[in-house]
């Protein structure tokens, strides 16, 4: 059974998401503030660890920050007020895996945890080569031609599982389920990303990493 440790004060909320996540078939472990949750993440019991932000005791920053710097690699999804993008961006920057900002639906919590279960969190972010590109997913960072190219975390998922399926030709709704862990924001918002990418990829007049199979999806090719 999948173990998840969840960790936020708001007492109420937390044993929402934990009956909600047990419903899921989920084992859940619950603590209530910074000391507390570091002490629990770094035993190896745990899968994924979902993480708030503002926590009493330490952080939920500096939780992650710690947990990282003792080699722990559990998957962590930090929990963010809307709008707290200064907070995202430093979670991000000390290892966390992905955000979900507040409030949120529990399918989408569930979907986010089953995605980031198939990356295996920080153990699961080796650079990707393929011919003259190559990604380091946790830096999001694109090296392409002798020049470096900073993504968006979400240019960045899609890029990875682009570049891990390349030659399999992926629907949108493949695409959506995989990487952003969900199927109800629809094709166009795949859509919209491939073509943020497809700015930064093709800098030579004419290439077309990213294919479109009229029909059927999207094929990333060398």
């Amino acid at each position: 059974m999948v173990s998840i440790l969840v960790v936020d004060d708001e007492v109420l909320f937390a044993r929402t998401l934990a009956e909600g996540l047990s419903d899921q078939g989920f084992d859940v472990s619950v603590a209530h503030d910074g000391n507390e949750g570091y002490r629990l993440g770094r035993e190896p019991r745990f899968d994924v660890m979902v993480l708030d932000i503002m926590l009493p005791g330490l952080s939920g920053v500096e939780v992650c920050r710690r947990l990282r710097a003792d080699g722990v690699d559990t998957p962590i999804l930090v929990l963010t007020a809307r709008g707290a993008e200064t907070d995202e961006t430093n979670a991000l920057e000390t290892g966390a895996d992905d955000y979900l900002r507040k409030p949120f639906s529990l399918p989408v919590l569930v979907a986010r945890c089953r995605a980031l279960l198939r990356r295996g969190g920080a153990a699961g972010w080796p650079e990707l080569t393929a011919g003259d590109l190559a990604l380091d997913p946790r830096r999001r960072l694109l090296h392409r031609g002798g020049a470096d190219i900073r993504l968006s975390r979400r240019e960045t998922a899609l890029l990875e599982y682009l570049m891990k399926s390349r030659g399999q030709v992926l629907s949108k709704e493949e695409i959506l389920e995989q990487v952003w862990g969900e199927t109800e924001h629809g094709g166009n918002l795949v859509e919209v990303y491939v073509g943020y990418l497809r700015k930064k990829l093709d800098l030579v007049p004419g290439t077309s990493t990213v294919r479109t199979v009229r029909g059927h999806g999207y094929q990333f090719r060398e």
